[in-house]
């Protein structure tokens, strides 16, 4: 096999390796979700979980192609087991949001050592990104504000979101 010089920055191939991580334990927490959902009975929830880790995985094998596209190399590291805080719906509703404004965070992170180094095309490619945890984000805080709404006290409620939910 040919040897290549990496085009990032080391540091910039150490965050996106990072984030890559992140968002494959995104993946495995929203996946612990979707068993506690399951497990409720509440097979929408579930389901919207479950579609949320195959998102994370997407996002994962988007950050893998660039930096094979840029000639450097990708590094997995151990998933941290999840931690769901499996004992109350709200709250993992909750800790999904707090989840999406960690993967947030390490996004802007990543963005802001980008623009540091003048690397226009790492953020140029970090800009969907950018919009998509805007988006997540508001598509979590949504979820938290029709289940306190409809679902928090009334079964009824519960139900028809749940429905909702599974058509996703």
């Amino acid at each position: 096999m040919k040897e290549v010089s990496p085009v990032l920055n080391k540091k910039l191939i150490d965050l996106i390796n990072l984030q890559i991580n992140k968002e494959l334990e995104s993946a495995y927490i929203y996946l612990d979700f979707t068993n506690y959902f399951t497990e409720r009975g509440l097979n929408g929830f579930a389901h919207w979980y479950k579609v949320q880790a195959e998102e994370e995985i997407e996002h994962a094998e988007k950050f893998m192609a660039f930096l094979h596209d840029e000639n450097d190399k990708v590094r997995l590291m151990a998933i941290d087991k999840a931690e769901c805080p499996c004992t109350d719906d709200l709250e993992v509703l909750k800790s999904g949001l707090k989840n999406e404004m960690y993967i947030t965070e390490l996004i802007n992170d990543l963005y802001g050592e980008a623009e540091k180094m003048n690397d226009y095309r790492t953020l140029r490619f970090l800009d969907w990104f950018i919009n998509e945890q805007a988006e997540e984000e508001k598509n979590a805080n949504e979820l938290i504000s029709r289940y306190e709404l409809f679902a928090k006290d009334c079964s009824a409620g519960l139900y028809q979101l749940d429905k909702e939910l599974g058509e996703r």
